[in-house]
């Protein structure tokens, strides 16, 4: 049978197929409609479809002309999965009628199968009410109600498809229609369909549609903004929410919300330019202190994501330092919380510029004062809460500690590489693990494996709102001793929820400096990460441990896909590799290591990581050029398709030189792992000594540098003595039998013999609650 929509439009004289309004009044005739005490109604309502059917043919029989008994009769055959013999109905009743009288009955059946898909849904039978829309559909392409409901009820089934809502249409319904929208039901629909179809770009095509109908409002803004953060952080897919957010950009461009949005977005995506750019406007029209700090920070993100914007980047380095300084001295309060989550993040840059722990924690401590007042104030009853927790006999030294870790990093992340081992070699019988999730990291096997190791999980978003105060009082509920945050600063909700204190001894680890904040009471550090009088710069107690902050048990190393042949490298010159992202490339460290490069004969420098390509080669070229080195000995290496891949790749290099005044983690830890000869510069700041304490750590004394004539020394040295490097490299081999470094077991004992001790302090002071 053709489809009912190609049938009616036959049975119409071309020219009278007009657009039946949504909500369109009964005409005369459908007044007549059967009456609820007749008995094929009430067999309806009863869920005896054969027999309604059967009452309603007989009634058609005998009153022909009262066309609600097939519309009813339709229904019926419908619910018993006749789907072919109730189009027949249908279109047997209005095979005598004329063009007017087929667009009076369309108008009565559409009503009708409304009527009947409302009543389904009222019955939990979400399936039922889609087979209805889906003919109504057919009946009545153009319903832009119907529509809607439509796709709620696919979403609601789980079975939305992008291919799904093209075959609906909607979107050149959207875009023609010129009636006024159930503007609640358009923004409902948009929710669902952010919710299941992204990545697909279909969504987007959509978001656009529906915002011709819709005014820029917070609401609106709110469901854009907690998909488009899913669709970044969780799906890692930030240029398609670089162009939702676009949209509605079209609808408030002088929104600074949406702008930093964008441009973070764009950023992500390497897109730096237009990352750049909206970052820019942004700052055009900022009006006040806390909105030019903000708005200059996402332009700082910008440049130093790109990598080769050097003078700009300085610029706006120095520009941001001064904003914060002035932030800091107004103190302004009642200040937005989502202006404050900003501003958590805000001194983020600041160790990437100088090496210079006093100013640099001096500022970064300023400015979580500043947040921490305004949380204080906007959540003020929250944090009483938290500390009025009950205290439990129960809480004792020798009991099993609950124990929390809480990040947007649990997964296939620098800092999920790395933390695994610890919770690998957690000993269960001392630690109960719950696993607080920032993010949901869909398709990340690393992320799976942490839910895993947890013996309780929340995921925001998913186990509560996207809201990290609700995420807060899930950890205060669970009771836990120990709170361990992995992002620092580098992520502004959990900076937020440090700040709130839901549990009694809240702990920083791994995943950057100290944040600062004085509702923290540890920051696990060791001997060489930090100098010894780093303790007046940190309101955090800094606990060290005895030998190493980190420790892992190797890395995962795959079949290179790179030679040196594919570079044009002769196979006995000397390669040095720099890999890092863009963030990391000061000039005044490029320029010394331009300087080995050109004092060591047939070297050639391997530049890796993310940045914008033609703007990190022409910072490097001008460099080389500055220091009479040729351009010919630099190669720019493409991206490897796996972090294993990566690391095989690694072993190109002969020697790797670090980054300063911010340098290597994870990529130190990989150097060492794969036996490659590193020179670092060692400095005053946590970021400055990361790569010092790795080296100590395996036992390697060799490429540790303490000024900039050293740094070059080493990597001269390294490039001329092959007896050197090979030294080195058998010391790396060795030591991945023996070193602190490579023992992730004792490491995770020392942590919890750390663990044990906080909670054997905090039970031991003398505010305990109770």
């Amino acid at each position: 049978m053709p489809p009912l929509r190609n049938t009616l439009n036959h049975l119409r004289i071309q020219g009278h197929n007009t657009v039946i309004p949504i909500g369109l009044s009964c005409m005369t005739s459908f007044s007549l409609l059967t009456s609820t005490d007749h008995p094929a109604y009430q067999a309806l309502l009863q869920g005896n479809y054969q027999q309604a059917a059967h009452l309603y043919e007989q009634a058609a029989e005998a009153e022909p002309d009262t066309k609600s008994h097939y519309w009813y009769l339709g229904v019926a055959l419908l619910l018993q999965g006749q789907e072919a013999e109730a189009q027949t109905a249908w279109l047997l009743a209005m095979a005598d009628g004329n063009p007017e009288e087929i667009e009076q009955w369309t108008v009565e059946l559409v009503q009708v199968l409304e009527a009947e898909s409302d009543r389904q849904e009222q019955l939990n039978n979400p399936q039922l009410a889609w087979v209805i829309r889906q003919h109504l559909r057919e009946i009545h392409p153009g319903n832009l109600n119907n529509l809607l409901r439509l796709i709620q009820l696919s979403a609601h089934l789980q079975q939305l498809t992008a291919e799904e809502l093209e075959t609906f249409e909607v979107i050149p319904v959207l875009e023609s229609f010129q009636a006024k929208v159930d503007e609640s039901q358009l923004l409902q629909t948009l929710e669902v369909v952010l919710d299941q179809l992204p990545p697909a770009r279909i969504a987007v095509t959509f978001t656009a549609a529906c915002l011709r109908h819709i005014s820029a409002s917070a609401p609106v803004l709110k469901i854009l903004l907690n998909a488009a953060i899913k669709i970044a952080y969780g799906l890692r897919y930030p240029l398609m929410s670089a162009h939702l957010i676009e949209e509605y950009h079209k609808l408030d461009s002088a929104n600074l919300e949406v702008l930093w949005q964008i441009a973070t977005f764009y950023q992500n995506a390497r897109e730096y330019d237009q990352g750049i750019e909206f970052a820019r406007s942004s700052l055009a029209i900022a009006s006040n202190t806390v909105e030019r700090t903000l708005s200059n920070m996402t332009l700082l993100r910008g440049l130093m994501s790109a990598g080769g914007f050097w003078y700009e980047a300085l610029a706006a380095s120095t520009n941001h330092r001064q904003l914060l300084s002035t932030l800091c001295a107004e103190h302004p309060d009642g200040i937005h919380p989502a202006l404050i989550l900003k501003l958590f993040i805000s001194p983020f840059f600041l160790p990437y510029f100088q090496d210079d722990l006093r100013q640099n924690r001096i500022l970064q401590n300023q400015v979580m004062q500043l947040c921490r007042a305004n949380v204080q104030q906007y959540a003020g009853d929250r944090v009483a809460r938290y500390q009025t927790r009950p205290f439990s006999a129960e809480k004792t030294a020798t009991k099993r500690l609950k124990v929390g870790y809480l990040s947007h990093c649990m997964g296939q992340h620098s800092v999920g590489w790395l933390a695994r081992w610890l919770l690998k070699y957690h000993d269960r019988e001392k630690v109960e693990l719950y696993g607080y999730f920032v993010t949901n990291r869909q398709g990340d096997y690393l992320h799976e494996w942490y839910q895993s190791q947890m013996e309780h999980t929340c995921h925001m978003g998913i186990d509560c709102a996207d809201d990290a105060h609700i995420l807060a009082d899930h950890i205060y509920e669970d009771d836990l001793d120990i709170l361990v945050d992995l992002d620092s600063i580098t992520l502004d909700v959990t900076a937020e929820i440090m700040t709130l204190k839901p549990a009694p001894v809240q702990v920083t680890w791994l995943g950057w400096d100290a944040a600062g904040i004085s509702a923290i009471d540890y920051f696990i550090a060791d001997p060489y990460v930090l100098p010894d009088w780093a303790q007046d710069y940190y309101p955090e107690k800094i606990w060290r441990l005895p030998q190493t902050y980190i420790a892992v048990d190797g890395f995962e190393v795959e079949v290179p896909n790179l030679r040196r042949e594919d570079l044009d490298i002769p196979a006995d010159a000397i390669a040095y590799l720099s890999t890092q992202k863009g963030y990391k490339r000061h000039r005044d460290t490029a320029k010394l290591q331009m300087r080995i490069i050109k004092n060591v004969p047939n070297s050639y420098f391997l530049i890796k990581g993310f940045a914008d390509q033609n703007s990190i080669q022409d910072f490097f070229y001008q460099i080389a050029e500055e220091e009479g080195v040729e351009p010919e000995r630099l190669r720019f290496l493409p991206d490897a398709p796996s972090e294993a891949v990566h690391r095989a790749n690694m072993a190109i290099a002969d020697v790797v030189l670090d980054t300063f005044p911010y340098n290597g983690a994870t990529t130190t830890l990989e150097t060492l792992w794969m036996g490659i000869p590193l020179v670092t510069r060692v400095g005053e700041q946590f970021a400055a000594r990361n790569s010092y304490t790795m080296l100590k750590n395996v036992g390697v004394e060799a490429g540790i540098a303490w000024t900039d004539e050293e740094y070059v020394e080493w990597g001269v040295r390294f490039g001329k003595d092959e007896a050197l490097r090979q030294q080195v490299n058998w010391q790396l081999r060795q030591s991945r039998q023996t070193a602190p470094l490579w023992n992730g077991r004792q490491f995770a004992r020392e942590m919890e013999n750390a663990y044990a001790q906080m909670w054997s302090n905090y039970l031991h002071q003398d505010n305990l609650p109770g």
